[in-house]
């Protein structure tokens, strides 16, 4: 596990903050003091090296704000589903948010609060990415996340949720490490690896994991909880030795040994 730097100061102010619907999103400019007619210091969260939110997120609210939170939460949709990083704050997004709240020990309201905010802020480094997975575990291909199927930057971005969603994983399993042995692929890579013509890991989305602690069909019945879309494990074939994991649209899962 990483050690994280200590954050800054005292959160950006709720009144700066862009509204949707009423409801504040987030600044991403930390300030010392604030300024008559902010939001009160129970509604403000810390202030993060990465992306600050400010006042409260709920159903409803819209924007940037709720798309950061949706590719930290994105790991908790429920059995069989995944959320869309949209920045809707809907039903969807709500249900995400209590569970990640029930997940740690929060009041599980489904609002995004300081609370949220701040369990949210211990969870990441400063590249946004969670404390305990990396961009170069997701990227063993290439160092500029170029070559694949859809553009650098949205291969990035789509390795980034899919590290959430593993991290959502790793604490619903007792927060044993999770061995990711590689994620996204240029055409190159992947056809070095005899992948797939449409694999999923040339658009950021997949990654294949290790047995770990876990054991490979604990990893894949777990991964059906966490927003992942396929999952290939023992029984199907080339995946003895590894579970595959991926977002993406569709549901495609099949890991025979394991009862999937």
């Amino acid at each position: 596990m990483r050690s994280r730097p200590i954050g800054f100061l005292l959160s950006a102010l709720a009144g700066a903050a862009l509204a949707f619907g009423g409801t504040p999103t987030a600044s991403a400019t930390p300030s010392t003091t604030p300024a008559p007619g902010s939001a009160s210091a129970g509604d403000v969260g810390t202030a993060d090296a990465c992306y600050t939110w400010s006042g409260t997120l709920r159903e409803g609210s819209s924007g940037e704000a709720v798309r950061q939170l949706q590719i930290r939460v994105a790991g908790y949709p429920g059995t069989g589903n995944q959320i869309a990083i949209d920045g809707a704050f809907g039903p969807a997004t709500k249900a995400a948010v209590q569970r990640f709240q029930a997940a740690y020990g929060l009041a599980a309201d489904g609002i995004a609060g300081a609370q949220t905010f701040s369990k949210i802020y211990a969870l990441q480094d400063d590249d946004c990415t969670p404390v305990n997975f990396t961009y170069a575990e997701l990227n063993r291909c290439n160092s500029d996340w170029s070559g694949g199927k859809v553009s650098a930057g949205t291969a990035r971005a789509n390795a980034l949720v899919t590290m959430w969603k593993l991290q959502a994983m790793r604490h619903a399993m007792g927060d044993r490490p999770i061995t990711v042995n590689g994620g996204f692929r240029s055409v190159s890579c992947n056809s070095a690896v005899g992948g797939a013509a449409n694999s999923r890991h040339m658009y950021g989305h997949a990654a294949d994991l290790g047995a770990g602690a876990q054991g490979f069909c604990a990893l894949a019945q777990a991964a059906r909880n966490h927003g992942f879309t396929e999952i290939l494990g023992p029984g199907y074939p080339g995946h003895n030795d590894h579970t595959h994991v991926a977002g993406g649209s569709g549901r495609f899962w099949s890991a025979p040994s394991c009862g999937i």
